[in-house]
């Protein structure tokens, strides 16, 4: 087999790669060849993305499930606490919170005891939602392990709390040695 990057792949027909090249590259991009990191990078997105899909005919992003799913959970969090609980930035927060508002899906509200703050309760209309996307995140886990036996499941489910557990011990040594994840925007190299 030639190598993808080999100039004997014929790209003549209107820019695309003939039937054989198009073979060659995905023989290529083997999932076997690929490193966990990837392959749990690649399924998280495949996992958001069929829920995706299932959420718009509700007319709900992947974004406003993230803040639901933790709401149905515990009610009134603070911005912080639902970055925090979200993995996400404070601004990302803010922005998916205020669409969440405008569709009366939350309320945020200031407490006696707190004037200050914001905390996030939910709305009658977003409570009931509850009963309608559960079901398609279970439909969504369901398609992805399809032929997965339960036994393996398990396993592979005991494993991904290990690799969480070893990557937050990890991201707490290098905090403790003063080392941050940089900005997304961080512009290494300009002087």
């Amino acid at each position: 087999m030639n190598s993808v990057y080999s100039s004997s792949i014929d790209t003549t027909t209107k820019g695309r790669p003939e039937p054989q090249a198009q073979k060659e590259v995905s023989d290529v991009l083997s999932y076997q060849d690929e490193r966990i990191a990837h392959l749990v990078r690649l399924c998280a997105r495949g996992f958001n993305r069929s829920l995706a899909r299932r959420l718009a005919q509700h007319k709900i992003t992947f974004g406003q499930w993230v803040f639901l799913r933790i709401l149905w959970k515990r009610e009134g969090l603070t911005l912080s606490q639902l970055s925090e609980a979200a993995n996400l930035t404070a601004p990302t927060t803010h922005t998916a919170l205020t669409k969440m508002e405008k569709l009366d899906l939350i309320r945020r509200r200031k407490v006696q005891n707190d004037g200050r703050r914001q905390f996030t309760f939910m709305t009658d209309k977003g409570r009931k939602l509850q009963k309608e996307l559960e079901p398609l995140a279970v439909d969504a886990n369901e398609a992805a392990l399809a032929g997965i036996p339960e036994e393996q499941r398990e396993v592979l489910r005991t494993n991904l709390i290990t690799i969480l557990e070893n990557l937050e011990k990890d991201e707490a040594e290098a905090e403790a040695r003063g080392l941050k994840v940089p900005a997304t925007r961080s512009n290494f190299g300009d002087s």
